[in-house]
């Protein structure tokens, strides 16, 4: 019985970041942690946070590759990137913080990735 409660309180205490699957964090806690880890300077590079916030950004990226070959073969793209784009993280933060705060903890990071390449590749119309 007491290996139970002891389980459970442990449960209780993970945070829900821990258990959120990649690209499901909030604009909000992303922007604070890469914020966390500019003040670290060169000691970011040690930090754990360093590769969450990597799977993050590489599981936004890859949720937007998959909706947009879907729109892309329904004719509706919601944006045209040249083939092979790679992400600049300053670029990205840039536009993460053009969100109000009030409205960061409820955009992921997959949306945001998504809203980036909306806003930076808009197809053209012709």
């Amino acid at each position: 019985m007491k290996r139970w409660i002891f389980a459970l309180m442990v449960a209780v205490s993970v945070p829900s970041a821990l258990l959120a699957a990649p690209g499901d964090m909030s604009v909000a806690v992303f922007l604070a942690k890469a914020e966390e880890l500019q003040a670290k300077g060169p000691l970011a590079l040690f930090s754990s946070d360093l590769d969450l916030l990597k799977a993050e950004g590489k599981a936004g990226g890859e949720a937007y590759r998959a909706r947009l070959k879907s729109e892309r073969a329904a004719g509706r793209p919601s944006s045209c990137p040249p083939e092979g784009v790679k992400i600049n993280s300053d670029e990205l933060l840039a536009f993460l913080r053009t969100y109000p705060a009030a409205v960061r903890g409820r955009v992921n990071i997959r949306q945001g990735v998504a809203d980036f390449f909306i806003r930076k590749y808009p197809c053209r119309k012709g």
